[in-house]
């Protein structure tokens, strides 16, 4: 499939789809093959079957990560993010 009809299925830019596909072809998830200026894309099942066997296995554990109650002092939303403040200024930075 050509990029630009891969593009024309979404919203983002064919600069943008063009570097995604980038990304999957040097990820060996894609087959790249060019006709003339045109690059056209063919994805590679094998390659495609071990990563959904990989987010198979691990989605799951990522959801009952997320479903599990909070433990004790993860609750606490007061806490969540916070940065300690202090009146002393900064005077360590990179390389310091």
């Amino acid at each position: 499939m050509a990029a630009g009809e891969i593009a024309a299925n979404f919203a983002v830019t064919r600069p943008a789809i063009s570097q995604h596909l980038t990304i999957l072809k040097d990820a060996g998830l894609l087959w790249e093959r060019r006709e003339g200026a045109r690059r056209l894309y063919r994805a590679r099942p094998e390659e495609l079957a071990e990563l959904r066997a990989f987010l198979e296995a691990m989605w799951p554990a990522t959801l009952e990560v997320s479903r599990r109650p909070p433990k004790p002092g993860e609750g606490d939303s007061s806490q969540r993010g916070a940065k300690r403040r202090t009146s002393e200024p900064r005077t360590k930075g990179i390389g310091a």
